[in-house]
């Protein structure tokens, strides 16, 4: 588990390889990813967006961004914790993601982000 915390906010990820099948006529690996979002400030707070780097080793980095995660836009109080799970693809028996989240502070409206630490995804059968 990699964790780390901004502004108050404790970013926890596990991570899980799931299975690798074949689309297109190449092979993909599966990965999991439960992330734990706890509010250790005094104010509340609202994810608004994601931004993701998520890293290959056989290719280029790929950008995601978008509203809220897993099409959900929490609002986390003081003390309060969210969790969700997702998953990512990867033509490659290893690679990492990072990224951050945009958020709202509700007490000073002010946006600010909040960084996921780099996690690594990698198959158990990959050397390391």
């Amino acid at each position: 588990m990699v964790t780390q915390i901004t502004s108050g906010i404790k970013i926890s990820v596990l991570t899980n390889f799931e299975d690798s099948f074949y689309r297109n006529y190449k092979l993909h690996f599966s990965f999991s990813y439960e992330i734990t979002i706890e509010n250790n400030s005094k104010d509340s707070v609202q994810l608004i967006s994601r931004h993701w780097e998520i890293l290959n080793s056989l290719e280029n980095v790929e950008i995601v961004d978008g509203e809220g995660v897993i099409g959900q836009k929490p609002v986390i109080k003081p003390g309060e914790i969210y969790k969700y799970s997702s998953g990512c693809y990867l033509t490659s028996t290893f690679g990492a993601m990072r990224g951050y989240y945009n958020m709202i502070n509700f007490t000073t409206a002010k946006n600010f982000k909040v960084i996921v630490p780099s996690f690594r995804l990698s198959t158990p059968f990959a050397l390391n």
